[in-house]
């Protein structure tokens, strides 16, 4: 009988929220992840999920609960809205040098833009370019938050199968998105996250002073009461 791989990531009972708040955003929750695993984790705004993202990453206050990290994993994260290095000299083979990721693989659309300043490509070469830079990066767990932004078609299904690809050598990957069929044709399991009923009148943070890009439509700490979870099963 084969043993079961130890899991990439064990959270178990987290509450959570942004550094500053006085109250969790998300939670309680509690999942695995395995190696090769992708798990989606949906929900309307305000819902915590990229609060969750933060929190597995170390950049999230931690009110209850523990995220458990396999020793020794390396962790890529790319934020909702990944910088566009404005007037800044930096093309893509600077971004992937950054990271650590390899060219091979790259869709001919793009590979051939690597020369380019990143701030001279469109939105969504510059959003694919990104997302490729997390994936390939030498990493065994990848969290990408909402990744088929700016993305035309055939960019979501390049990214579908880059996706696959890197789940097939053993990387886990979670994944924030609001694309109910991107979500339905890569994930395995959803993590449904449910917003509170409504947030408090007194918003305790202020999300343009304290909240990094990674904050979900700048509105996620406003929120008071956890959210409900639920866990289901893609056949």
């Amino acid at each position: 009988m084969s043993r079961q791989p130890a899991p990439l990531l064990s959270v178990t009972a987290l509450a959570a929220g942004w550094p500053g708040a006085r109250r969790p955003v998300c939670g309680p929750l509690s999942f695995a992840l395995a190696p090769g695993e992708i798990l989606g984790i949906g929900g309307a705004n305000g819902a915590g999920k990229s609060t969750l993202l933060a929190a597995i990453a170390g950049s999230a206050r931690i009110f209850a609960g523990s995220v458990e990290r396999r020793p020794g994993l390396r962790l890529a994260h790319q934020r909702q809205l990944p910088p566009a290095f404005a007037g800044v000299p930096f093309n893509g083979h600077d971004l992937l040098a950054l990271t650590g990721a390899s060219s091979a693989g790259l869709p001919p659309w793009l590979a051939s833009r690597l020369a380019l300043r990143l701030d001279t490509l469109s939105g969504g070469q510059r959003q694919f370019l990104h997302l490729w830079a997390s994936l390939r990066a030498p990493a065994d767990l990848v969290m990408l938050d909402e990744p088929t932004n700016n993305l035309d078609p055939a960019g979501v299904a390049a990214l579908e199968v880059a996706l696959r690809r890197r789940a097939a050598d053993g990387v886990g990957l979670l994944l924030v998105s609001h694309d109910a069929r991107f979500i339905a044709a890569v994930c395995g399991r959803v993590l449904q996250l449910d917003a509170p009923a409504e947030a408090p009148p007194d918003d305790e943070f202020d999300c343009d002073s304290g909240c990094d890009s990674g904050c979900d439509s700048g509105n996620e700490a406003g929120t008071s009461a956890t959210a409900s979870v639920s866990l289901e099963e893609r056949r």
